[in-house]
């Protein structure tokens, strides 16, 4: 063989080894994350988007066009729930990294003896260091411009952050999202972390000049017109006699007017998306997109979100754009509780005290390979007192104030229609289930 043919020849085995490396690799997460050290960071919220309705989670219409390409460049976690099925407690957990029942900010209110009192962090967990404070202590501008209401900072959402915006209550990215570009334009050139909320899906907000309706079935002669109120009877009705009256064309309707929405705030978001690209922020800047719960559309009987722990309000979008790194999609069982971790890890800040205070773990460490269930919960209201808890193909729901427990086959009954509680009750798997419940709160 010519020398010039043995060459050659080694350059491809090199080659086929650097391949099969690198596919390794690709099946091996931990080992494949180019961390963005120091980056900056934008910690998107899209309030109530379920994952089942985003484009890049396979839905058929297209509603997030905007989203899909930041997805098609990011990480994706297609396994995520929510740790709650509103905002107030979810949100709370992103900040800190704890459950719900750790952090304690369950209800917009607390009893202190005989008072109430707001159910401020600062009250229910004064010791706990927000993902803000982290940032803050790092160098970081902080800023936060979000629709308010439940993310109020009479909760404490403020702690850590030098700028916090909630002026305006179920405000939309139309507000939210020039807020931060203007803030950008005075910021951008210094390490920035950035909390952007809108409520756009919530069912209390209607879009700037109405529907256009560019998803509703033009022949639905039903009697719903999808405005604010009628949207909270809804809710109260399905909260306060367990299920409400809706025809298929009506869930059809309310269904349409929700993608919508989505649709829309997609749009906003694409404003934000350019604004990094043209400013040239996009090679340092981390961006995480998700949302603290879905919405429930009649799969159970009811309408909105907090009052119960279904897939439909707690399977939520997840995407992390690091920038350098090739997409990947994971499935591995992400939880609102690992978003603080995970953010800290992918920028590359080390803080050992606050790493002891989480219940999450990033997403990007070996350990989330051992992780085998995903914990959530809702105190809403204090109407309803409600845990579950995922484990592989197997869901369990504990409703301790009806004393009800359900248990699905999520293989076989994704939309969680047929509870085999009582044939598996005694079976080990849910012993192990209603344990683990138990294991948590402790």
């Amino acid at each position: 063989m010519s020398k010039s043919r043995m060459v050659l020849s080694s350059f491809f085995v090199v080659l086929f080894l650097l391949f099969f490396v690198a596919l390794w690799s690709r099946k091996n997460n931990e080992h494949s994350l180019i961390r963005c050290a120091k980056c900056n960071v934008l910690f998107i919220s899209v309030d109530t988007l379920r994952a089942d309705h985003a484009g890049f989670m396979g839905y058929q219409k297209n509603t997030t066009p905007n989203i899909d390409i930041l997805a098609s460049k990011s990480f994706v976690f297609t396994n995520t729930r929510a740790v709650s099925s509103w905002t107030l407690p979810s949100t709370m957990s992103w900040f800190t990294g704890v459950y719900p029942s750790r952090h304690g900010v369950t209800n917009k209110i607390v009893f202190v003896g005989n008072k109430e009192a707001s159910a401020s962090i600062s009250l229910t967990a004064p010791n706990l260091t927000t993902l803000a404070q982290v940032f803050q202590s790092q160098g970081y501008n902080t800023a936060a411009f979000t629709g308010g209401a439940g993310l109020n900072h009479d909760f404490g959402f403020n702690k850590g952050f030098q700028t916090y915006k909630d002026d305006v209550d179920f405000a939309g990215f139309s507000k939210t999202g020039p807020q931060t570009i203007q803030w950008l334009e005075k910021n951008k050139n210094y390490p920035f972390f950035i909390f952007l909320h809108g409520y756009d899906v919530h069912g209390q907000h209607i879009p700037e000049g109405g529907y256009d309706k560019r998803y509703v079935d033009f022949l639905y002669t039903g009697k719903l017109t999808g405005d604010k109120e009628e949207q909270k009877q809804l809710r109260e009705d399905g909260l306060e006699k367990g299920s409400v009256y809706l025809t298929k064309e009506d869930v059809r309707f309310l269904t349409a007017l929700y993608d919508e929405k989505i649709n829309r705030a997609d749009s906003f978001l694409g404003e934000i998306f350019s604004y990094v690209k043209q400013n040239n922020l996009d090679q340092s800047t981390v961006i995480i997109l998700t949302s603290d719960h879905g919405e429930e559309f009649y799969e159970h009987g009811r309408i909105d979100h907090g009052n119960t722990l279904y897939d439909e309000i707690i399977r939520v979008p997840l995407v992390i754009h690091i920038p350098n790194n090739m997409p990947e999609k994971n499935n591995v069982p992400a939880s609102g509780i690992d978003l603080f971790p995970t953010i800290l890890d992918a920028i590359e800040i080390k803080t050992q005290n606050i790493e002891n205070q989480f219940n999450g773990i990033s997403l990007f460490s070996d350990g989330i390979k051992k992780r085998k269930t995903q914990f959530s919960e809702t105190q809403y209201r204090y109407a309803v007192d409600i845990k579950s808890v995922v484990k592989g193909d197997k869901k369990f729901i504990q409703d301790e104030d009806k004393q009800k427990h359900e248990l699905f086959n999520l293989f076989l009954d994704p939309r969680e229609q047929k509870n085999v509680f009582q044939s598996f009750e005694k079976n080990e798997d849910t012993i192990d289930l209603n344990n683990t419940i138990n294991q948590i709160l402790q």
